[in-house]
């Protein structure tokens, strides 16, 4: 074969290559990009199943107990599990529910009467 012939099949390769690298380079961000937005949904379904409890602002008020995607408990870092809901209830007897994010319907039970005094009861 020709050199010309021989070198032609190279270039048409070598663009062929570059084409599939392309191609290949575009599936890895779109992967990446999937990755991400599942990786961020992920986060936002772990927050909604998760609580947080905040401690009172007032002296003789009660810590407050708020679904994990609440604006209000943003300060908070530290995500609660079912379980350990369950054993703030029973260190904090008067823990009191947040009334706009409503945390006990993510828990499965009614709505907490009002409590005499403002206070959410359990």
């Amino acid at each position: 074969m020709p050199i010309a012939d021989r070198l032609a099949k190279q270039e048409t390769l070598r663009e062929w290559l570059r084409w599939q690298l392309d191609q290949t380079e575009r599936t890895i961000r779109e992967l990446k990009t999937q990755q991400a937005e599942e990786q961020r949904r992920q986060e936002v379904a772990r927050r909604e199943l998760s609580w947080k409890v905040l401690p009172s602002r007032a002296v003789e008020g009660h810590p407050t107990l708020h679904r994990g995607n609440c604006p209000d408990a943003k300060r908070m870092p530290s995500l609660l599990s079912k379980e350990e809901v369950r054993l703030a209830f029973e260190q904090f007897p008067e823990l009191e529910m947040h009334e706009t994010c409503a945390p006990w319907g993510s828990l499965g039970i009614d709505k907490p009467p009002a409590r005499p005094g403002g206070g959410k009861g359990v």
